[in-house]
Protein backbone atom coordinates (compact mmCIF):
# COMPACT_ATOMS: atom_id res chain seq x y z
CA UNK A 1 0.00 0.00 0.00
CA UNK A 2 2.85 2.40 0.81
CA UNK A 3 4.28 2.05 -2.68
CA UNK A 4 0.85 2.50 -4.29
CA UNK A 5 0.30 5.63 -2.24
CA UNK A 6 3.74 7.15 -3.00
CA UNK A 7 3.41 6.48 -6.74
CA UNK A 8 -0.07 8.01 -6.75
CA UNK A 9 1.28 11.08 -4.92
CA UNK A 10 4.22 11.37 -7.31
CA UNK A 11 1.84 11.10 -10.26
CA UNK A 12 -0.32 13.89 -8.86
CA UNK A 13 2.73 16.17 -8.64
CA UNK A 14 3.78 15.25 -12.18
CA UNK A 15 0.28 15.96 -13.50
CA UNK A 16 0.28 19.37 -11.79
CA UNK A 17 3.62 20.24 -13.41
CA UNK A 18 2.34 19.04 -16.79
CA UNK A 19 -0.75 21.23 -16.42
CA UNK A 20 1.36 24.28 -15.58
CA UNK A 21 3.74 23.71 -18.50
CA UNK A 22 0.85 23.12 -20.89
CA UNK A 23 -0.81 26.30 -19.64
CA UNK A 24 2.33 28.34 -20.33
CA UNK A 25 2.38 26.97 -23.88
CA UNK A 26 -1.34 27.51 -24.48
CA UNK A 27 -1.90 23.76 -24.75
CA UNK A 28 -4.37 21.33 -23.21
CA UNK A 29 -3.15 18.70 -20.76
CA UNK A 30 -5.16 16.10 -22.69
CA UNK A 31 -2.66 16.49 -25.55
CA UNK A 32 0.13 15.02 -23.41
CA UNK A 33 0.56 11.33 -22.59
CA UNK A 34 2.71 10.13 -19.70
CA UNK A 35 4.73 7.04 -20.58
CA UNK A 36 5.79 5.55 -17.25
CA UNK A 37 9.32 4.21 -17.66
CA UNK A 38 9.03 1.02 -15.67
CA UNK A 39 12.30 -0.61 -16.77
CA UNK A 40 14.12 -2.26 -13.82
CA UNK A 41 11.10 -1.67 -11.54
CA UNK A 42 9.15 -4.70 -10.29
CA UNK A 43 5.69 -5.84 -11.34
CA UNK A 44 4.26 -4.48 -8.08
CA UNK A 45 5.35 -0.94 -9.01
CA UNK A 46 3.73 -1.26 -12.44
CA UNK A 47 0.49 -2.47 -10.86
CA UNK A 48 0.58 0.44 -8.40
CA UNK A 49 1.04 2.90 -11.28
CA UNK A 50 -1.82 1.25 -13.14
CA UNK A 51 -4.04 1.61 -10.08
CA UNK A 52 -3.13 5.32 -10.15
CA UNK A 53 -4.63 5.40 -13.67
CA UNK A 54 -1.47 5.28 -15.77
CA UNK A 55 -1.95 3.30 -18.96
CA UNK A 56 1.30 3.69 -20.95
CA UNK A 57 4.51 1.96 -19.85
CA UNK A 58 8.01 1.87 -21.34
CA UNK A 59 10.52 -0.98 -21.12
CA UNK A 60 13.94 -1.21 -22.75
CA UNK A 61 14.87 -4.89 -22.48
CA UNK A 62 12.90 -7.59 -24.24
CA UNK A 63 14.02 -10.36 -21.89
CA UNK A 64 13.24 -8.36 -18.73
CA UNK A 65 9.76 -7.49 -19.94
CA UNK A 66 9.14 -11.05 -21.13
CA UNK A 67 9.63 -12.20 -17.53
CA UNK A 68 7.21 -9.54 -16.22
CA UNK A 69 4.55 -9.92 -18.89
CA UNK A 70 2.90 -13.11 -17.61
CA UNK A 71 2.39 -11.44 -14.21
CA UNK A 72 0.77 -8.46 -15.93
CA UNK A 73 -1.62 -10.44 -18.13
CA UNK A 74 -5.01 -8.82 -18.47
CA UNK A 75 -3.78 -5.37 -17.48
CA UNK A 76 -5.37 -2.67 -19.65
CA UNK A 77 -2.16 -0.98 -20.78
CA UNK A 78 -0.10 0.02 -23.82
CA UNK A 79 3.45 -1.32 -23.74
CA UNK A 80 6.18 0.75 -25.42
CA UNK A 81 9.60 -0.64 -26.31
CA UNK A 82 11.98 2.28 -25.77
CA UNK A 83 15.49 0.85 -26.00
CA UNK A 84 17.95 -0.07 -28.73
CA UNK A 85 16.42 -3.15 -30.34
CA UNK A 86 18.79 -5.92 -31.40
CA UNK A 87 17.98 -7.81 -34.60
CA UNK A 88 17.69 -11.16 -32.85
CA UNK A 89 15.06 -9.77 -30.48
CA UNK A 90 12.79 -8.20 -33.13
CA UNK A 91 10.28 -11.03 -33.44
CA UNK A 92 9.80 -11.38 -29.69
CA UNK A 93 9.56 -7.60 -29.25
CA UNK A 94 6.82 -7.33 -31.87
CA UNK A 95 4.92 -10.11 -30.10
CA UNK A 96 5.24 -8.53 -26.63
CA UNK A 97 4.96 -4.79 -27.27
CA UNK A 98 2.21 -2.58 -28.66
CA UNK A 99 4.59 0.09 -29.93
CA UNK A 100 8.26 0.40 -30.84
CA UNK A 101 9.50 3.91 -30.05
CA UNK A 102 13.13 3.57 -31.13
CA UNK A 103 13.45 2.70 -34.84
CA UNK A 104 16.85 3.96 -36.00
CA UNK A 105 17.53 2.23 -39.33
CA UNK A 106 15.77 0.98 -42.43
CA UNK A 107 17.18 -2.49 -41.79
CA UNK A 108 15.46 -2.59 -38.39
CA UNK A 109 12.24 -1.19 -39.88
CA UNK A 110 12.16 -3.94 -42.50
CA UNK A 111 12.61 -6.63 -39.85
CA UNK A 112 9.86 -5.09 -37.73
CA UNK A 113 7.56 -5.01 -40.75
CA UNK A 114 8.19 -8.69 -41.47
CA UNK A 115 7.59 -9.66 -37.83
CA UNK A 116 4.42 -7.55 -37.70
CA UNK A 117 3.16 -9.31 -40.84
CA UNK A 118 3.71 -12.66 -39.13
CA UNK A 119 1.79 -11.39 -36.08
CA UNK A 120 -0.97 -10.06 -38.36
CA UNK A 121 -0.78 -6.63 -36.75
CA UNK A 122 -0.10 -3.05 -37.80
CA UNK A 123 2.61 -1.77 -35.51
CA UNK A 124 2.84 1.92 -34.51
CA UNK A 125 6.46 3.09 -34.42
CA UNK A 126 8.53 6.20 -33.79
CA UNK A 127 11.85 7.08 -35.40
CA UNK A 128 14.55 7.85 -32.86
CA UNK A 129 16.77 10.80 -33.81
CA UNK A 130 20.31 11.17 -32.51
CA UNK A 131 20.55 14.75 -31.22
CA UNK A 132 23.86 15.71 -29.64
CA UNK A 133 27.22 14.03 -30.11
CA UNK A 134 26.99 11.34 -27.44
CA UNK A 135 28.48 8.08 -28.67
CA UNK A 136 26.45 6.11 -26.11
CA UNK A 137 23.12 7.17 -27.61
CA UNK A 138 21.44 5.43 -30.52
CA UNK A 139 19.25 7.01 -33.18
CA UNK A 140 19.35 7.93 -36.84
CA UNK A 141 21.46 10.92 -37.88
CA UNK A 142 19.52 14.01 -38.80
CA UNK A 143 20.88 13.84 -42.37
CA UNK A 144 19.52 10.30 -42.82
CA UNK A 145 16.05 10.94 -41.41
CA UNK A 146 14.32 11.70 -44.72
CA UNK A 147 15.52 8.55 -46.45
CA UNK A 148 14.54 6.38 -43.50
CA UNK A 149 11.07 7.93 -43.24
CA UNK A 150 10.43 7.60 -46.97
CA UNK A 151 11.34 3.92 -46.73
CA UNK A 152 8.26 3.35 -44.58
CA UNK A 153 6.07 3.72 -47.69
CA UNK A 154 7.16 0.19 -48.63
CA UNK A 155 6.46 -1.28 -45.18
CA UNK A 156 2.68 -1.78 -44.95
CA UNK A 157 2.67 -3.34 -41.47
CA UNK A 158 4.32 -0.33 -39.81
CA UNK A 159 2.56 2.92 -38.95
CA UNK A 160 5.00 5.81 -38.59
CA UNK A 161 3.51 8.00 -35.86
CA UNK A 162 6.27 10.52 -35.18
CA UNK A 163 9.72 11.14 -33.74
CA UNK A 164 11.55 10.53 -30.48
CA UNK A 165 14.82 11.85 -29.08
CA UNK A 166 16.74 11.90 -25.81
CA UNK A 167 18.95 15.01 -25.59
CA UNK A 168 22.12 15.01 -23.51
CA UNK A 169 21.48 15.17 -19.76
CA UNK A 170 21.92 18.78 -18.69
CA UNK A 171 21.63 20.00 -15.10
CA UNK A 172 19.69 23.07 -16.25
CA UNK A 173 16.60 21.82 -18.15
CA UNK A 174 16.48 25.14 -20.00
CA UNK A 175 19.67 24.15 -21.81
CA UNK A 176 17.80 21.21 -23.38
CA UNK A 177 15.29 23.54 -25.05
CA UNK A 178 17.21 23.87 -28.36
CA UNK A 179 17.16 20.07 -28.74
CA UNK A 180 13.40 19.91 -28.18
CA UNK A 181 12.85 22.80 -30.59
CA UNK A 182 15.00 21.00 -33.17
CA UNK A 183 13.02 17.78 -32.88
CA UNK A 184 9.74 19.64 -33.36
CA UNK A 185 11.11 21.41 -36.43
CA UNK A 186 12.35 18.10 -37.87
CA UNK A 187 8.91 16.57 -37.31
CA UNK A 188 7.14 19.49 -38.96
CA UNK A 189 9.48 19.44 -41.97
CA UNK A 190 9.16 15.68 -42.32
CA UNK A 191 5.38 15.81 -42.06
CA UNK A 192 5.28 18.29 -44.93
CA UNK A 193 7.72 16.22 -46.97
CA UNK A 194 5.71 13.02 -46.53
CA UNK A 195 2.35 14.75 -46.84
CA UNK A 196 1.05 12.99 -43.74
CA UNK A 197 0.49 13.92 -40.11
CA UNK A 198 3.09 12.75 -37.59
CA UNK A 199 1.23 13.49 -34.37
CA UNK A 200 3.66 12.08 -31.82
CA UNK A 201 6.66 13.96 -30.41
CA UNK A 202 8.19 11.83 -27.68
CA UNK A 203 10.66 13.95 -25.73
CA UNK A 204 11.30 15.01 -22.17
CA UNK A 205 12.06 12.96 -19.07
CA UNK A 206 11.66 13.37 -15.32
CA UNK A 207 14.10 16.30 -15.04
CA UNK A 208 13.21 18.29 -18.19
CA UNK A 209 9.70 17.34 -19.32
CA UNK A 210 8.23 20.77 -18.63
CA UNK A 211 10.52 22.41 -21.18
CA UNK A 212 9.74 19.61 -23.64
CA UNK A 213 6.00 20.25 -23.23
CA UNK A 214 6.51 23.96 -23.85
CA UNK A 215 8.24 22.97 -27.11
CA UNK A 216 5.47 20.62 -28.25
CA UNK A 217 6.01 17.19 -26.66
CA UNK A 218 2.96 14.93 -26.90
CA UNK A 219 4.55 12.07 -24.93
CA UNK A 220 6.84 12.49 -21.92
CA UNK A 221 8.81 9.64 -20.38
CA UNK A 222 8.71 9.67 -16.60
CA UNK A 223 10.61 7.07 -14.58
CA UNK A 224 12.26 8.28 -11.39
CA UNK A 225 9.68 11.08 -11.09
CA UNK A 226 7.04 8.38 -10.56
CA UNK A 227 8.79 5.35 -9.16
CA UNK A 228 11.72 6.90 -7.30
CA UNK A 229 15.40 6.23 -7.86
CA UNK A 230 16.50 2.98 -9.43
CA UNK A 231 18.61 0.74 -7.24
Amino acid sequence: MAQTSSIAENLERVRERIAQAAGRAGRRTEEITIVAISKTFPVEAIRAAHEARLRHFGENRVQEFDAKRTKLAGLDATWHFIGHLQSNKVRRAVHLFDRIDSVDSLELARKLDQAAAEEKKRLPVLIEIHLGNETTKSGVAEADLGALAEGFSLLPHLELRGLMAIPPYLDDPEQARPYFTKLRELRDDLSGRLGSALPVLSMGMSHDFEVAIEEGATEVRIGTGLFGKRS
